[in-house]
């Protein structure tokens, strides 16, 4: 599992292991809107960078570091479920995040199975209730969440909410410039693949004849293409770049012949 350390400029400095989730859906930033920091599949070295880097920008430093904070809520999500109710272990307040991080998670009732997923929990917070035997618990009737079931796809992921920040880097300009002129629409990932090889025979052309304008222009073409190309698969260049750097950072050898070659495992 990997997990990230994004930052959103102004607000906050976080840890994920499912960007779309918990930045996009439940925080309302789109990608481009927010930035990547570090990526690491290593629980620790990330909890501990998070609170470095929350030090270093100026924000609220997190009372308990992520991975205890992660152990903590996968051990308390243990739901009690009655013939009723389905009660939760948390506060009404503290509850949504909870439930983003027990995406997946399902119990039965006698009404049928239930799950947790993003449209779920959206119904959830609109109408869980507070315990009156105890305020830490909070619940929702079981027959109500099933009949939401009968009348919605629950596995269906909600629309994302736009937020009209200035976005942090080029790549969402990039988008929308495409989307605009209906290359997301009309455009397929093979037209784009295309289009990468033209650019980088632009590129090999420019780099031998050492004309350094011509470089740098289809240098930025071919990251454009790329951008277009991954959001034509269903994926964000920014992740494809994290999850690059994830493995690469982990490497070690020795530079041969002007070339970087790895060690063998």
């Amino acid at each position: 599992m990997t997990y990230y350390i994004y930052h959103i400029p102004g607000k906050k400095i976080g840890v994920t292991c499912d960007l779309n989730n918990r930045v996009t859906v439940q925080q309302g930033y789109e990608p481009g809107e927010y930035e990547i920091l570090e990526s690491s599949e290593d629980v620790d070295y990330i909890s501990s960078k998070e609170i470095k880097l929350q030090e270093e920008y100026g924000y609220k430093v997190d009372a308990v570091p992520y991975k205890n904070l992660k152990r903590k809520r996968e051990k308390d999500m243990n739901i009690n479920v009655t013939e009723q109710t389905t009660t939760f272990p948390c506060p009404v307040d503290k509850l949504k995040g909870q439930l983003f991080d027990n995406i997946g998670k399902s119990w039965q009732t006698e009404h049928g199975k239930l799950h947790v997923t993003p449209k779920t929990i959206d119904w959830i917070m609109k109408n869980v209730k507070t315990s009156m035997y105890n305020n830490e618990r909070c619940y929702v009737y079981n027959k109500a969440f099933a009949r939401f079931y009968d009348n919605n796809n629950v596995f269906d992921k909600p629309t994302a909410v736009k937020c009209s920040k200035k976005p942090l880097k080029m790549f969402n300009n990039i988008r929308d410039w495409a989307e605009q002129r209906g290359l997301y629409d009309q455009g397929d990932p093979k037209t784009q693949l295309i289009k990468l090889q033209e650019e980088m025979g632009e590129l090999a052309k420019a780099t031998l004849e050492n004309d350094t304008p011509e470089v740098i222009d289809a240098i930025g073409d071919m990251v454009v293409v790329l951008t277009n190309l991954a959001h034509l698969n269903n994926v964000h260049i920014e992740t494809c770049i994290a999850e690059a750097y994830n493995v690469i950072s982990k490497r070690t050898g020795k530079m041969i012949n002007g070339t970087f070659v790895k060690d063998a495992n």
